[in-house]
């Protein structure tokens, strides 16, 4: 009878399933794919829009500088505890529908105004109250500049103190090339500048983000800010909340003298 082979070498360990930190090391890979993919996905729409190397070092150099304070935020609402139900109000039986009474000392309804020398912002889905807050308050100013890529007619104004900036391509012709916020900022001087000042209403705030990155247009907006203030006149802006993200919204705001 022969004796049993043997195997040469060091005998193998049994078979696991894995270290046990695999799930953690999964989940971290997962999320720096993601990183990446995202950075990537991001670069090459600024890159599609025909941003310059110089502009798109700009973006990509304010877009690293904000990073750590986006992780932080992430880390603490992944390390946030999760909300607990109220049992008590569900197990509660239902009770009759009861008429809503404003308390004691509730100040009346905020009546959305333009001031002179003040900015408003609206934020809206649509430029809905704005264009009605516009048709108040055109008559209050000599002349009304629009901003806008559908600028409004305003039939309670004289041709004269309707004035139109273009924003946008205009096709062939001499504002076939859309100017950037400088120079729309230059054509702002006259009438804003002018005896009594002007009315500036601006709903392309998403385009000109877009357009000429959202740093160039924060720029853009506190000038205005300021020129509408120190020449008496008044600045009346709509954006879509849902086209920034928070941070962005939040720098936006604070750009205004109101926020609606």
């Amino acid at each position: 009878m022969s004796a049993p082979s043997r195997r040469d070498g060091a005998p193998r360990l049994p078979a696991e399933d894995g270290p046990k930190d695999e799930e953690f090391a999964g989940t971290y890979a997962a999320g720096y794919g993601e990183g990446v993919r995202s950075a990537l996905r991001e670069v090459l729409g600024h890159a599609s829009r025909g941003h310059t190397t110089a502009e798109l070092r700009m973006l990509i150099e304010s877009r690293l500088a904000r990073l750590p304070e986006e992780v932080e935020l992430k880390r603490r609402s992944m390390l946030a505890p999760p909300r607990q139900p109220a049992w008590a109000s569900l197990l509660r039986p239902p009770v009759g529908a009861r008429p809503w009474l404003a308390p004691i000392g509730t100040p009346p309804p905020v009546v959305l105004r333009v001031t002179t020398g003040g900015s408003l912002l609206i934020r809206e889905e649509r430029p809905r109250r704005a264009l009605d807050l516009l048709h108040e308050s055109a008559t209050q100013f000599p002349r009304v500049v629009l901003l806008s890529l559908h600028p409004p007619e305003l039939p309670e104004l004289r041709p004269e103190q309707r004035i139109v900036i273009p924003i946008i391509s205009g096709g062939d012709g001499p504002d076939r090339v859309a100017p950037g916020p400088g120079e729309i900022g230059g054509r702002l001087r006259e009438p804003t500048e002018a005896p009594g000042g002007a009315l500036v209403y601006l709903d392309a705030l998403e385009f000109l983000a877009t357009e000429h990155s959202l740093e160039t247009t924060l720029r853009f907006v506190q000038w205005l800010g300021n020129q509408v203030s120190t020449t008496g006149s008044a600045l009346l802006a709509s954006v879509d909340a849902r086209a920034l993200d928070l941070k962005e919204m939040s720098r936006l705001e604070r750009a205004f003298q109101s926020v609606a």
